[in-house]
């Protein structure tokens, strides 16, 4: 069976039917001959072969058009997440596509759904570099998954653009292929312990985690903060993956009278732990930026309000930053009804960061150029938020951003704790 076919989202349709007629892409790909069994792909998700015959010689550049390969979760417990990437990828996309593309090639993205599973993920990274041979990954989803697609991107030589994972085996200086966007899951807990012992005081701290890579390395990072100011989490406990059972995880760690609690998790265990938590004592509730933050504060309700968010990009609301004023304008273009949000913001800067690196290699595309121009000593500026990488050096920022959701369910961002209270 042949998939529809959708080049950046449906906007790109003519495109598409453009680019069959000139021969840039010769063929649509049957999504059941070359994927194992696996989810259905999101609505938008694109199938388009990048095969390259117009002579160009790198895989996924075409006289015309330049094909990224993405393998995030569009269905499942973590799909808000992958959603949310690809809308902001594809309005950064769609935004420079609208005045001629990047040296007169059009971008376009090719998306296979791994429902947040690292054996999809596998698959469809195989799928998109072998078979489809994009020019380059971008905004994976999560850390088991980056974890097995990772190497494969890197064995193969391919870029491996901006996974939406803080985890720390992505940020191995020997991964010259790999460009995080974002803070690591370290500084993010480091954040949430500096900011709970200074400001409040607080050494009763416990973790509910995810049991994997993501959950392993979130309860390390938390560990090491504590550790650094002589404590150690009271207790913690674990769930597994794609679920939302945390009832024994939390029973388990109410039973320290902890005075905080920090979640490494998706937003719906993370919703059920302050559920269940706040029925029997009232701690306070921190979590990393993987939660999914408009997902967690939907889930919650009014249970919401005093739970804190660490985030690795700036308000997604406040457009008197130049950057968010930007990504507003391209949002609205490219899909009227979309809310900005954290994770479309990422997704956007993530696209923003693909595009500084293709404008800089100019017409004589190259991966190899393309990996050159992004370590370049020079920081990359996107509308004021600088990124800054190097040979040794693959995270572009370090910041970590508080946030606390409000009465009204919003999220505002907050210096310390103390005023929040």
């Amino acid at each position: 069976m042949v998939h529809s076919t959708s080049i950046v989202g449906r906007r790109f349709v003519s495109l598409a039917l453009a680019a069959l007629l000139l021969g840039i892409i010769p063929a649509i790909a049957c999504q059941a001959a070359n994927q194992p069994a696996a989810p259905a792909e999101g609505d938008g998700a694109s199938t388009v072969a990048s095969t390259n015959s117009d002579g160009v010689g790198v895989p996924g550049v075409f006289h015309d058009a330049i094909i990224f390969g993405q393998s995030a979760a569009f269905t499942g417990a973590a799909r808000f997440l992958g959603t949310g990437m690809r809308l902001g990828i594809e309005a950064a996309f769609h935004e420079v596509n609208q005045s001629g593309g990047v040296h007169g090639r059009h971008l376009l993205l090719e998306t296979l759904d791994d429902a947040y599973e690292p054996n999809y993920a596998s698959s469809n990274t195989k799928i998109l570099v072998e078979n489809r041979k994009v020019f380059a990954l971008i905004g994976a989803v999560g850390t088991p998954t980056s974890r097995m697609a990772a190497p494969l991107a890197h064995e193969a030589g391919v870029p491996f653009i901006a996974p939406f994972t803080g985890a720390e085996l992505l940020r191995d200086p020997e991964l010259g292929n790999v460009f995080n966007l974002r803070a690591s899951y370290y500084q993010e807990t480091e954040e949430m312990v500096e900011r709970l012992t200074e400001d409040l005081g607080v050494t009763r701290v416990g973790v509910l985690y995810q049991n994997d890579s993501y959950g392993q390395n979130g309860l390390d990072g938390t560990t090491l903060a504590l550790e650094r100011r002589g404590l150690k989490p009271v207790a913690s406990g674990h769930y597994e993956r794609n679920t939302r059972a945390v009832k024994s995880a939390v029973l388990q760690i109410l039973e320290a009278d902890p005075e905080a609690i920090i979640m490494v998790s998706s937003y719906a265990p993370a919703a059920r732990t302050v559920e269940l938590a706040r029925r029997e004592a009232d701690p306070l509730f921190m979590a990393v930026s993987f939660v999914g933050s408009r997902a967690l504060a939907d889930a919650l309700g009014p249970q919401g309000e005093g739970v804190y968010v660490t985030q690795v990009v700036p308000q997604p609301q406040d457009d008197s930053i130049p950057v968010v004023a930007r990504y507003h304008d391209a949002l609205a273009d490219y899909d009227a009804r979309a809310e900005p949000g954290f994770v479309s913001l990422e997704g956007y800067l993530a696209g923003r960061l693909a595009i500084a690196g293709l404008e800089a290699c100019g017409r004589e595309l190259s991966r190899e150029c393309f990996i050159t121009a992004l370590q370049a000593s020079e920081p990359i500026d996107i509308d004021g938020m600088r990124l800054k990488f190097g040979p040794r050096d693959n995270q572009g920022s370090d910041e970590v951003f508080l946030t606390v959701i409000g009465a009204d369910g919003e999220y505002r961002q907050v210096e310390n704790l103390t005023v929040s209270k």
